[in-house]
């Protein structure tokens, strides 16, 4: 591939005018991971805040991208933009992703009002790839009204989208061998809205009456808002109105409680404190020296214990991070 010498800097108002290409472009450079981009990414970040997030998630199978595709159909419907950010597991031999959502998602390719994102997990925890936020401030400042995430699909790691997305979507759908993979996934309790996807399957009725008993138990404070659970079918259409419709009221509760902020806020916290340790783990791996090596054989042969250990090697790192 042939590297592009244009500076990201110069991407900036081409980005802040919706121009899809070079959303596309700093995209790229933002999931390469280079330092070359932070400053462009840095003034983007200052015009987010404006697109609705909506995360979507749920246990590989129960048809995620299926129903983000006839969600952002319906969303196109009523004239809004969307962008869309799909998070696929790792090819172990190039690192890529390997489910490819541009061709699950096929029937949106062409519509100038839908730019979708296939990005690879690369080993992160938590159903969301390194970059995706960074994706999600590109899709926000270029104006897309609303921004879905649609996780890798990881089972019980899958909880870091509650954190960064304004509402999140827990998918299940029935036949998976567990009457709800929401509760083996430990993701029941942290879903604003329950979807049952297939609903045109015979025993869809049952996992959305056990998910309603489940919720009606107490495993998440009821507060002030109640979370429906919504039978869908990507298949017929059905039930993908209501769930639009539900997206849309949770953000307008979220605006008038003032929760809304609170979860701001709490993003912006978890994103800062996650970067701050991807950044100590690259660099410790940069810069494993004879130091380092001494300092280990120190702890493993029981002449300083970990948490000292621990606390010099940060002391070092620290100040060449900050360098």
């Amino acid at each position: 591939m042939v590297s592009d010498p244009t500076p990201s800097c110069e991407f900036v108002a081409d980005v802040l005018a919706g121009r899809t290409r070079a959303v596309a472009r700093l995209m790229t450079r933002a999931e390469a991971g280079t330092d070359e981009c932070r400053p462009a990414m840095a003034e983007i970040y200052r015009h987010t805040g404006r697109a609705h997030v909506v995360g979507i998630t749920g246990v590989p199978g129960c048809g995620k991208s299926s129903l983000v595709t006839a969600v952002t159909q319906a969303i196109r419907a009523e004239g809004r933009t969307v962008g869309v950010v799909a998070v696929d597991p790792s090819s172990p031999f190039t690192g890529g992703a390997i489910l490819g959502d541009r061709i699950r998602m096929g029937d949106l390719v062409g519509d100038p009002g839908v730019f979708i994102r296939s990005m690879a997990s690369r080993g992160a925890l938590g159903g969301l790839a390194r970059a995706t936020l960074d994706a999600v401030d590109l899709l926000d400042a270029a104006g897309f009204d609303i921004v879905l995430i649609e996780t890798v699909g990881v089972g019980q790691d899958e909880v870091d989208i509650v954190r960064v997305a304004d509402t999140t979507v827990v998918v299940s759908a029935p036949g998976l061998g567990d009457d709800i993979q929401a509760i083996k996934a430990g993701v029941l309790e942290i879903a604003d809205l329950h979807v049952v996807s297939k609903a045109d399957r015979p025993d869809a009725n049952k996992t959305v009456t056990e998910l309603k008993q489940m919720l009606m138990l107490g495993l998440r404070d009821a507060a002030s808002w109640r979370v429906p659970v919504i039978a869908t079918s990507a298949e017929t259409g059905e039930g993908i109105a209501e769930l639009l419709a539900a997206i849309d009221k949770h953000r307008t509760h979220l605006s008038t409680d003032g929760n809304l902020a609170d979860r701001k806020r709490r993003s912006a916290e978890a994103r800062t404190l996650k970067i701050a340790e991807d950044l100590v783990r690259r660099h410790y791996a940069a810069r494993r020296d004879a130091a380092t090596d001494a300092l280990i054989d120190q702890v493993s042969n029981r002449k300083l214990d970990p948490h000292s250990a621990a606390r010099q090697l940060l002391g070092t790192l620290n100040s060449e991070i900050t360098s």
